[in-house]
């Protein structure tokens, strides 16, 4: 197997530790940043969505404009486009980008952020939404003549596109969530499943509980984990740096008049609050801290140490059958730059000695 990163690009500076600065879309920075993760050797860039945020979709166009080689991650949220049309943008972007555009299909787990766009499903409700979403996707995808359809979300008649996706049959899907609907969801359309940075036990776990559902399909399905990789010459120096991270994040938080953050309503972030109540510090190298302190909101767990130990922590994960990490810094732009330095590289001579071997005890 080989071994896959993914990087995250957004429209202007901004993290846990740096307040949004300058205007909500900055080119300049959307190409540097961009162009920082293809140097570096990221096979692929999230480009994020967020309810108030720029659009994903044209984030993605410009940033394919001044990039050769890296391929993107679009997020996109089933509801608020019709099917029909978003198949016909996302295979018309693929064509544009060369064939670099994957999708990862977020059906939502807050509310709150669903109804700022008019969307008033319940949590299970989305999930039956993606699924019939997610199908019509495919057969806009890869049907050769018009057909109509009627279903529970969707009517529509004499569908059909005439631009298809560069890549075939379809663009790469990317999926996650973990509650039972998200589950089933995944086992039938993912091509990627997606987890945020959970224990090796909790990985264990819910991939193969996701691997039992597609097998009910005959698939078979990739894995894919976030990380936030903190990285220093010692892993004493790691260590302070992320105590650092933490109080800024702090800080911070208080400036905005945030409290601790409670528990999103996403299954994903009750999972990573429940690593968070094993400790600050799981598995030797998961630093927790940042999730409990937001409330598990997005990828918020870390990887702490020096290059070789966080490597060598990310293989374990490899080991388990995960081919895909996410890795995105706290600096976001000058963390891609070190993650292509002294991370990447690292992790790939791991997993090629590593198969190596493996291949050797087979033969």
């Amino acid at each position: 197997m080989s071994v896959n990163f993914i990087g995250m690009i957004q429209s202007q500076k901004q993290s846990e530790i740096h307040p949004p600065a300058g205007p909500v879309v900055d080119r300049d920075y959307v190409r540097t940043f961009a162009q920082a993760h293809e140097q570096a050797g990221f096979d692929r860039i999230l480009v994020p969505h967020h309810s108030t945020g720029p659009s994903a979709t044209l984030t993605i166009s410009y940033a394919a404009a001044v990039t050769e080689r890296v391929h993107f991650m679009l997020a996109h949220r089933p509801g608020f486009t019709s099917p029909t049309l978003a198949a016909r943008q996302m295979a018309t972007l693929d064509q544009f980008s060369g064939g670099r555009l994957g999708v990862h299909f977020i059906s939502g787990g807050s509310d709150d952020e669903q109804q700022r766009d008019g969307d008033y499903l319940d949590h299970d409700q989305r999930y039956a939404r993606t699924d019939e979403y997610l199908g019509i996707l495919r057969r806009i995808w890869t049907e050769t003549q018009p057909f109509d359809h009627e279903g529970q979300f969707y009517r529509f008649a004499r569908g059909f596109s005439e631009v298809k996706p560069a890549q075939q049959p379809h663009l790469p899907i990317y999926f996650g969530g973990a509650s039972e609907a998200a589950i089933a969801v995944a086992g039938k359309h993912a091509d990627v499943y997606a987890l945020w940075g959970e224990s090796l036990d909790q990985v264990r776990e819910l991939t193969t509980r996701v691997r039992a559902e597609a097998a009910k399909h005959g698939r078979t399905v990739n894995f894919s984990v976030s990380f936030r990789p903190v990285l220093a010459d010692t892993e004493e120096k790691a260590w302070q740096r992320a105590d650092a991270i933490l109080e800024r994040t702090r800080a911070l938080r208080v400036q905005a008049g945030y409290s601790r953050g409670g528990p999103q309503q996403s299954e994903g972030a009750r999972r990573l609050l429940a690593a968070a109540e094993r400790g600050d510090r799981v598995d030797q190298r998961l630093w927790t801290a940042i999730a409990r302190e937001t409330g598990g909101r997005s990828n918020s767990t870390g990887l702490v140490g020096t290059p070789e130990q966080v490597a060598d922590a990310l293989l374990a994960y490899y080991e388990l059958g995960v081919t895909t990490f996410l890795i995105r810094g706290f600096d976001p732009l000058e963390d891609a730059t070190d993650y292509g330095r002294e991370l990447i590289p690292r992790v790939r001579e791991l997993v090629a000695r590593h198969d190596a071997g493996q291949h050797r005890r087979a033969a």
